[in-house]
């Protein structure tokens, strides 16, 4: 007889005061094949991706769509052809787009997405950091092509964040200043400006203001770097102006309208795009980098050169949890991380 397991899905894309956008189910509990893990799940977080792949589209599946994305939990099954891992392991990992989530019990996820956990951080704290490290680890030093061991050079450079509190923003702050950039990042509010100050930035802007008068009233001409988390299309002609000659510009939003990205061409700039799924949803050469992104970072948290972005934990991973916490982010006034534990 298949085991059975609890989870939290949909089956049609709907707004969140409709009862069945959300819905607490019982599945089988999937069997570790391959590189894949069976991870026994214990504590969660929720991403603005969490929001936005259960508000867009159209279609109504016969299956359940079980999002989540960051996890913490214990290896209970290998498959095959792990090498990474055995039963027992406490790990972390951020999940793939492409599979079935970690809203459930237990989650498959392939060995070379996931790192063992950080040692000094508990569940909650944990949970709350994969996805954004990742995603501010590739933007940072893939993306931008950022040196995080060069701080000699790196100390001479200066980099914009744009939304500096918010989940992926407070740990790339952290992440910028490890690597000796001078950073500036933006927020709006006196709470999130703080927030942004104790997690790495060295001077703040409001991105609610105009961010060439803000960031010139700093004493800065322009940046050599710019990350971008909020709103591609507000910020684009402001990102053209403050980036400087030879500079490099990276996003994780999307644009709405057309970009001119000819005007980057006068200061021969570099724009990239990045999304942490890349990798796992495409299989990539690199896949593994993943895993030992997490394993740097695992290491950095241990050290307490980094620190959790966890601001708020829900306890019980069910339907109504999981809707105050799309609830919370939806509102667009989050600061760091919610969580949700067992």
């Amino acid at each position: 007889m298949t085991e059975k397991m609890n989870a939290v899905g949909f089956y049609e894309h709907l707004p969140l005061d409709n009862a069945q956008s959300l819905i607490d189910l019982t599945l089988d509990r999937p069997t570790a094949k391959e590189h894949d893990l069976l991870v026994k799940v214990s504590a969660i977080s929720v991403n603005p991706v969490d929001i936005a792949t259960r508000k867009n589209g159209h279609d109504k599946s016969e299956r359940p769509r079980i999002l989540g994305f960051d996890a913490v939990g214990t290896v209970v099954e290998t498959g095959s052809d792990v090498t990474l891992f055995q039963k027992g392991d406490r790990v972390y990992y951020a999940g793939s787009f492409s599979r079935p989530g970690s809203y459930s019990d237990y989650e498959l996820i392939d060995e070379r997405i996931v790192a063992l956990a950080p040692k000094k951080l508990d569940d909650a704290h944990a949970a709350a950091m994969p996805l954004t490290t990742l995603t501010a680890w590739e933007a940072l030093f893939e993306q931008l092509g950022i040196d995080p061991d060069d701080n000699e050079t790196n100390n001479d450079k200066t980099i914009l964040i744009i939304n500096g509190a918010g989940g992926v923003g407070s740990i790339a702050t952290q992440l910028a200043h490890y690597a000796g950039l001078h950073v500036i990042a933006s927020a709006s509010r006196p709470k999130t400006k703080e927030w942004a100050l104790q997690h790495g930035a060295d001077e703040i802007v409001d991105h609610h203001k105009n961010l060439i008068d803000e960031v010139h009233a700093l004493g800065h001409d322009n940046v050599n770097y710019i990350l971008e988390l909020n709103n591609l299309d507000n910020h684009w002609d402001e990102m053209v102006e403050l980036i400087g000659p030879n500079g490099k510009m990276s996003s994780i939003t999307s644009n709405q309208k057309p970009l001119n990205l000819t005007a980057l061409k006068r200061k021969r700039v570099t724009f990239a795009w990045e999304w942490m799924f890349t990798k796992a949803f495409y299989h990539t050469a690199d896949l593994s980098s993943q895993h030992e992104i997490l394993t740097q970072a695992a290491q950095l948290f241990d050290s307490g050169i980094l620190r959790s972005t966890l601001n708020q934990t829900l306890q019980g991973i069910n339907a109504d949890n999981l809707k105050k916490a799309h609830a919370m982010i939806e509102s667009g006034h989050t600061i760091g991380k919610i969580v949700l534990t067992k």
